[in-house]
């Protein structure tokens, strides 16, 4: 037991020395983590690189807001500090959070102050920080002035060069206006890398403020004899900024185009530099900009232009367009050659240039190509026709952009001598024309086939395929164009009648070819109903089959209320028209004679007024219509007021059959079409009359069927007149608490009125809306008016009271008035 006792203790003491040491490295293990955790709260203690990691690491937006608000935090904490060791390192951190999108505004004054410093590593990230953090629009720029300027007359050029390059990005029109001074002394500068930053910033100076420009003119063209690539870049983007500034510039400046001609032509026929070349092309750049400044140059002006044709023929015919730094200075040719006063041989070479363009596989080249074909093909349009087969083949491009410059040229190159092999085309592109193009696209066929058709067959023919086609993307006036040219087209009525009767069988979605083909058929039902036309295959169509086709069209539900009103029409023509089917068309008539669209039911119940009380009539009614006047109302543009219709119904009147009318039958009918205070001995005097007179009053009251149910128009009265504006108001559409008030505005002067607006108020009980108004711009000398219209609301029926306020501008000087209106024409509250 003595031996054992020592061990034992020992023992016991090992363990007690291991018990202690691993509370040691435990306690110390917590420490560590603890003061690692209280740093990264507190301090920013990684760098530049480690925050990044960090931040893109992270795996929410909160969490990243988390890590940049304890890294803001940091470094407000630093600036706060007088110790200046960190000052680079904590801005850098606060840029990278500016890019990032975050608030970093409280960097700006830290910025001032290393911009101040000596060290060139702390005025380096000093001046980045004012070009990203501050702007000419905020206090603490002006602060820098000072140090910008002191730098400026650094010896070193790469301080030089930071503060030239801050001025140039966020220079005010102060700052602008004190060191201009400073900034042409370096323009002088015998050392290119100073130089051509003072003329990049001389450029900053110029658009700030243009009046500083005649400090930079010497100074700018001495620049162009310096051999360094970067200061010519910079003189030709000042040159071209003085003159575009200040056209005075460009008689001085014409003076360097035989300097600036050396220069281009020293680029082009220079061998290979690997300094400047870019795939092949020697300084492309310089090249584009040269080309620019050429062009300003020579613009107007004979002598310039002359002086530079040849080197644009040497430019045009030696550079490599298989690139696309050759395809842009090639493109930048094409347009001096033809701004310029250029010879012609030099403007068909690029027009060819361009159609080589167009054979690129680039979308974006052949896009602009086709931009520049159709600014010139009005100028040049036979040396345009030569690429006709390619601008066509690029209506097939997938690209949507492409498709349309080249739809809007194919057009443009349309003409009497190609227009059946343009028509063609345009037709099968129009049948997989996309959506957004199709009311562009038939638009233009239309314009093409007015202008240049053949002969009116072709003209009639073209038109029925766009109809059959894309009758729902056609613009209003296509169907009374359409009617007219078929009206005048006497020789082709039976022709046309049976196409369009075999077009209305296969479809009737198309509303616009609905429209016209029951015009047609109501019109020339009858040689439908021989059937004997030479021109078309025969088809024999009975009477029922013609019937069942309209009753088809009023009962469709792809039908619009208008195409219900042809078809309507045409049956009643129709019953003059056919003998063993009067009793079904009066039957279809007296249906609609209740239809709930109030237009339908109106001309039923004039139709079945005829059927009824004016059989005899009928006949003489519903005759076919002469041949229509292109010019004449209701038909021109697509009158929206719905007077073709009224049109294609009135027929020339037989004065016998007018003259042997009783008074009686002729009062009857006139209190039919809603004529009011009209004497039965008035109405005798008129049928007593020579034909003339009756020609000219009586018969054009009765046979205008849907005139004599137009409700009186509501009178207007004139609110405003002044200064050749005059300002009318109309009230009508009245409710028991609503109405619609409509102004409408006139100009009398030799001038267009611009910018036309109108503000109206009424009292609190009344509630005013105010439509879109149809324009801004009222026409000289009564051209046009301009029409607001408001809808008032007056549950209370209050009196009306309303005040209004006009701004136009005439001839540049700004006007405003206001007119109280008291009393409106009735109908109207008063």
């Amino acid at each position: 037991m003595k031996e054992v006792a020592p061990l034992l203790g020992l023992f016991i003491w090992l363990l007690t020395e291991i018990r202690f040491q691993l509370l040691a490295s435990c306690c110390r293990r917590t420490l560590l983590d603890t003061c690692e955790l209280d740093l990264r709260d507190m301090a920013p203690s990684v760098c530049l690189q480690e925050m990044i990691r960090v931040i893109r690491s992270a795996r929410t937006q909160g969490e990243e807001r988390g890590v940049i608000q304890r890294e803001c935090a940091a470094i407000r904490a630093q600036f706060r500090q007088a110790d200046s060791g960190g000052r680079s390192h904590n801005l850098a951190k606060l840029l990278y959070v500016h890019m990032l999108g975050y608030p970093a505004h409280f960097g700006q004054m830290e910025c001032v102050r290393m911009i101040a410093s000596p060290r060139y590593s702390e005025k380096r990230i000093g001046y980045l920080g004012a070009m990203m953090l501050l702007d000419e629009k905020q206090d603490a720029s002006l602060l820098i002035t000072n140090s910008i300027k002191n730098d400026l007359s650094h010896s070193s050029q790469y301080i030089q060069s930071l503060a030239l390059c801050t001025l140039a990005c966020m220079g005010s029109a102060e700052m602008c206006r004190d060191l201009a001074p400073e900034i042409e002394r370096l323009l002088k500068a015998s050392n290119s890398y100073i130089k051509k930053k003072a003329a990049l910033c001389a450029v900053h100076i110029v658009r700030k403020v243009p009046e500083l420009g005649e400090l930079f003119t010497p100074s700018a063209h001495s620049l162009l004899s310096d051999k360094n690539h970067g200061v010519l870049h910079g003189a030709v983007v000042l040159i071209t900024e003085l003159c575009e500034r200040n056209p005075g510039n460009l008689d001085e400046f014409r003076k360097a185009v035989p300097e600036l001609v050396q220069i281009m032509k020293g680029l082009v026929t220079s061998g290979y530099s690997p300094e400047h070349n870019v795939a092949g092309i020697s300084d492309p750049f310089l090249q584009v900009r040269v080309l620019r400044l050429l062009r300003i140059l020579g613009r107007n002006n004979d002598e310039a232009s002359d002086a530079m044709n040849d080197l644009l023929a040497q430019v045009a015919t030696n550079t490599d367009s298989s690139k696309t730094a050759g395809s842009a200075v090639l493109y930048e040719t094409v347009l001096t050659i033809m701004d310029i006063k250029s010879e012609s041989g030099l403007r068909v070479l690029a027009v060819n240039i361009l159609g080589r363009f167009l054979l690129n596989n680039d979308r974006n080249i052949r896009y602009i190509s086709m931009t520049s074909l159709q600014k010139i093909v009005q100028t040049d349009h036979t040396a345009v026709q030569r690429h006709r087969g390619t601008i066509v083949d690029c209506l097939k491009d997938q690209d949507a952009s492409v498709k349309r410059r080249a739809l809007e040229l194919s057009l443009a190159l349309v003409s009497a001598a190609n227009i059946r092999s343009m028509m063609k085309e345009l037709l099968r592109f129009l049948s997989t024309c996309p959506p957004e193009l199709r009311s562009h696209a038939t638009s233009g066929i239309f314009n093409a086939a007015e202008r240049y058709a053949p002969s009116q067959r072709w003209h009639i023919d073209t038109i029925l395929h766009v109809l059959i086609t894309a009758g729902g993307d056609v613009r209003d006036e296509t169907v009374p164009n359409l009617i007219q040219l078929i009206s005048v087209a006497s020789e082709l009525h039976c022709y046309t009648v049976h196409k369009l009767y075999r077009a209305l069988t296969s479809d009737i979605s198309q509303q616009s070819l609905v429209q016209v083909a029951c015009w047609c058929i109501g019109e020339y039902g009858d040689l439908l109903l021989k059937g004997d036309c030479d021109e078309i295959e025969p088809m024999q169509v009975t009477e029922d089959d013609v019937l069942d086709v309209l009753e088809t069209i009023l009962q469709s539900h792809m039908s619009s209320p208008t195409s219900r009103g042809f078809a309507l029409t045409a049956i009643m023509k129709l019953s003059t028209r056919i003998t063993n089917n009067i009793d079904r068309i009066r039957s279809v008539v007296s249906i609609y004679g209740s239809c709930i669209d109030v237009e339908l039911q109106q001309r039923a119940v004039e139709y079945n007024a005829l059927f009824k009380k004016y059989d005899h009539m009928r006949a003489a009614v519903l005759e076919r219509m002469p041949i229509m006047d292109k010019n004449s109302p209701g038909h021109a543009n697509g009158d929206p007021s719905g007077e073709i219709t009224k049109d294609l119904i009135q027929t020339t009147p037989i004065q016998g059959l007018l003259i042997q009318e009783p008074a009686s039958q002729v009062c009857d009918l006139l209190d039919l079409l809603g004529e009011t205070n009209t004497s039965s001995q008035a109405n005798q005097n008129q049928v007593n009359t020579t034909s003339n007179s009756t020609s000219s009053g009586v018969q054009e009251n009765l046979l205008d069927l849907l005139g004599g149910l137009e409700p009186t128009p509501a009178p207007n009265v004139t609110v405003y007149e002044k200064g050749g504006v005059s300002l009318k108001l109309q009230c009508d559409n009245q409710t028991e608490t609503a109405i619609t008030v409509t102004f409408t505005a006139s100009n009398s002067t030799q001038s267009d009125i611009t910018s036309f607006t109108l503000q109206a108020a009424v009292p609190k009980s009344i509630q005013l809306q105010m439509k879109a108004p149809s324009g801004d711009v009222i026409p000289a000398q009564g051209r046009g008016t301009v029409t607001q219209t408001i809808l008032l609301n007056n549950p209370n029926k209050a009196s009306l009271k309303m005040r209004v306020r006009l701004s136009y501008s005439s001839q540049g000087t700004l006007c405003q008035d206001m007119v109280q209106i008291d009393s409106f024409p009735s109908p109207a509250w008063n």
